[in-house]
């Protein structure tokens, strides 16, 4: 078991050392695929690769294997992209949280996808959270929470269908069991005026967007 669980994906990080604080000791680091660069340029060790490795040069690949490091191979035609591949690796560990790194970039198609992935029902109970250093991105079934600093960005979008029984506490404008509609934009661009906010829904599915202050 572990407590955390980093996976490094195939993405962009605009601000790499602001990523690279997030990073704990203790935390177990999965290499996506192309995403294990990051590992390596930090010289970090991955305790497992994941994927089909099209994007990790042969040479790094095996570099890894002599360093012991379990790599798991994927054939290119597969059903799943390499960010799916390392969630299901990831919860083997029994984390009470996954942290992804790198997980947007210059392919919407990607950007969405791997935000999709965060709903999808064998996640549910663990708190999983796409995260640059810059913004961080995570869905509320029932209650989050958002640590930050006092002025930054939060915004609150529903997913799907309306989310309904909102009430938030450290946001400057306050939602109490009111409903956020798709489509219609009232949650977006809110402000942390707490260290510590939460938010809590009695229905549906809120995606949360923080998005930090500059250094």
């Amino acid at each position: 078991m572990a407590e955390r669980v980093v996976i490094f994906a195939n993405g962009v990080l605009p601000a790499p050392e602001r990523a690279r604080r997030l990073l704990q000791p203790e935390d177990v680091r999965i290499g996506a695929d192309g995403g294990t660069r990051y590992l390596l340029e930090w010289e970090l060790r991955p305790h497992e690769v994941v994927g089909d490795l099209d994007s990790l040069p042969e040479t790094a690949v095996e570099a890894l294997r002599r360093d012991g490091v379990p790599v798991h191979r994927y054939p290119r035609d597969k059903d799943e992209t390499d960010l799916e591949l390392a969630l299901r690796h990831a919860l083997r560990y029994q984390p009470s949280s996954i942290r992804i790194l790198a997980a947007s970039g210059l392919r919407l198609d990607q950007t969405v996808a791997n935000l999709a992935l965060l709903t999808v029902p064998w996640l549910e109970g663990v708190d999983v959270r796409l995260d640059d250093g810059v913004e961080e991105a995570f869905f509320v079934r029932r209650e989050g929470v958002i640590q930050g600093e006092i002025g930054d960005t939060v915004s609150l979008i529903p997913w799907g269908a309306p989310a309904e029984g909102v009430r938030t506490e450290g946001l400057r404008w306050s939602l109490e069991d009111e409903t956020l509609y798709p489509g219609a934009t009232r949650g977006v661009s809110n402000e942390l005026v707490s260290p510590t906010a939460s938010v809590r829904i009695r229905s549906g599915l809120l995606l949360v967007v923080h998005r930090r202050l500059p250094d």
